[in-house]
C-alpha cells in the first residue's frame, strides 16, 4: 500500500510565514499538497508537523526533517503501508506528472539527483540505523534509492517555494497548463475529507 509522509516541520524563516498556510490559487500549501499525494495514489496520508487540520505526527524534538519522517514511517507501517511518497510542504505547485518518473522506481525507490525531496521510498529499505539528525540526503543515500535526473520542466516546481521571490514566480505559473500531466492538483476533483480535513 503506497502511503504519503508531507514534510511541514520547518520554521518557514527564509518565507516569512508559515509556507503550510500560504494560498496557492485559492487553496493553503497544505491542501495542495496533499491532493497532489492522492492523485498519485497515495492511500494514507500523513503531515509531518503541525496539526493543519489533516492527520499530523509532531515532529521529534531536537530532530530535523528525517526524524518527523521516520516518525510518521513507523506509524504508516504498522497501518499496513510498505511504501511511502515523501514531499515537502513548499512543494504546492508540484503536478502529478513531477512525480511519475519516481513512482515507476523499482525497489527500493527514487529520489531525483539534485534534491532529496520527493522521495519514493520502500520502508524496508530504511536502515535500522537511521536516526532523526541525519540529512534527507543521507538517508536517500544510506536507504540505496536510485537517482534520477529530474525533468528539466519541473525542477523549480519540486525544488519549491522557499522564499517570497520564489512564491511569486510559481504562483504566476500555478494557472499555466501542465505538458507533464492530465491533471492539477488544484482542480479540487479529489474530495478533501479524503485528506482528513473536515
Amino acid at each position: 500500500m503506497l502511503g504519503a509522509i508531507i514534510l511541514a516541520g520547518g520554521a518557514s524563516r527564509r518565507m516569512g510565514r508559515d509556507k503550510a498556510l500560504i494560498e496557492w490559487d485559492g487553496v493553503r500549501a497544505i491542501d495542495r499538497v496533499c491532493d497532489l499525494a492522492r492523485a498519485a495514489g497515495a492511500q494514507q496520508v500523513i503531515v509531518s508537523g503541525a496539526d493543519y487540520g489533516i492527520r499530523n505526527v509532531p515532529d521529534p524534538a531536537d530532530a530535523g526533517p528525517v526524524g518527523g519522517l521516520l516518525a510518521s514511517a513507523a506509524l504508516l507501517a504498522s497501518e499496513g503501508v510498505t511504501v511511502v511518497l515523501v514531499l515537502a510542504v513548499d512543494a504546492a505547485s508540484a503536478t502529478p506528472g513531477d512525480l511519475a518518473p519516481l513512482l515507476v522506481a523499482p525497489a527500493p525507490g527514487a529520489a531525483y539527483e539534485t534534491l532529496p525531496l520527493p522521495m519514493y521510498l520502500h520502508l524496508s529499505a530504511i536502515p535500522p540505523e537511521a536516526a532523526g539528525h541525519w540529512a534527507l540526503r543521507t538517508l536517500v543515500f544510506r536507504s540505496r534509492l536510485s537517482t534520477l535526473s529530474a525533468p528539466l520542466a519541473a525542477m523549480a516546481r519540486i525544488r519549491g517555494a522557499n522564499t517570497p521571490g520564489e512564491l511569486q514566480t510559481l504562483s504566476a505559473k500555478v494557472d499555466e497548463p501542465d505538458e507533464s500531466a492530465d491533471e492539477k492538483p488544484n482542480s479540487r476533483t479529489v474530495d478533501p475529507i479524503s485528506c482528513g480535513r473536515a
